[in-house]
């Protein structure tokens, strides 16, 4: 079995739960496995620190899942269109595996959600993309040729999965969110196999 690491931070939920939709399609390519991880929120109290196992949930991420992913679906919520402080404060720490090469030539796709449909949620998918693209992964998109892409009214976007969760951060996922949540971890988990070969 080889890993697909798919790793978010979400602070309600909402991000969670698409990054579930996200692992089921890694775990229907054969020979693949997802490994779901987290990053812990950054502090604002800069003398405390965060546990080192989360209270609930998957892991937090170490460096080394990185080394041993075959590829990464990254994920998190929109902040003014933009990636979260936790995750980039995370990524912030990955020069040593950069200049190493240890994410060079791995497939890796994005993934986010936000309030709104024009919640920023292609530029937060984009700012994600630049330290992957800086690592020398190679950027997974969702192809219009997944149908749902074309008719969604709520996320879903070429630059990867998203969702819209309403004002209250309630609205359920649509089939089709779940759907392209699903075909992005199995796009990704097919071509890290591909390319293994």
């Amino acid at each position: 079995m080889a890993d697909i690491l798919v790793l978010y931070y979400s602070r309600h939920g909402a991000t969670a739960e698409l990054a579930q939709h996200i692992a089921r399609g890694v775990d229907d390519v054969a020979e693949m496995n997802a490994r779901v991880r987290t990053v812990p929120a950054v502090s604002t109290v800069c003398e405390k620190s965060q546990d080192d196992i989360p209270g609930s949930g998957p892991l937090y991420v170490e460096k080394q899942d990185l080394i041993e992913c075959q590829g990464l679906i990254l994920g998190g919520p929109t902040r003014f269109g933009n990636m979260p402080a936790a995750m980039k404060y995370f990524l912030d720490g990955t020069s040593d595996l950069w200049l190493n090469g240890a994410l060079a030539g791995k497939p890796a796709a994005l993934f986010t959600s936000s309030s709104t449909l024009h919640g920023g949620q292609e530029s937060t998918l984009l700012s994600m993309m630049l330290p992957l693209m800086h690592h020398g992964m190679v950027v997974v998109g969702l192809p219009f040729s997944e149908a749902d892409l074309r008719n969604t009214r709520s996320g879903g976007t070429p630059y990867g999965a998203s969702r819209v969760t309403g004002a209250d951060g309630k609205q359920p996922l649509s089939d089709e969110e779940r759907r392209l949540a699903a075909a992005l971890g199995k796009r990704v988990a097919a071509i890290a196999k591909q390319l293994a070969l």
